[in-house]
């Protein structure tokens, strides 16, 4: 079975992020996903990251996903 975006981006977050974003309701949750996967596909940096060590790539994208929710 496919892992889907969610439990994607929960795994790349960092504990203190990942327990933050669970206690978020689900549409909240798929919101930051997306957001993460954007941060993946438009970002060149995570791109040429992401040829190196695809786990690096996503950890740095949910960095700044999670970075972006604590400004607010």
């Amino acid at each position: 079975m496919p892992i889907d975006t969610v439990e994607r981006f929960l795994a790349a977050l960092d504990p203190r992020h990942r327990e933050q974003v669970q206690g978020m309701p689900r549409t909240e949750r798929e919101r930051l996903a997306e957001a993460w996967e954007t941060e993946l596909r438009q970002d060149t940096d995570l791109d040429t990251l992401s040829e190196l060590s695809p786990a690096a790539a996503e950890c740095e994208a949910a960095a700044r996903v999670a970075q972006k929710l604590l400004e607010k």
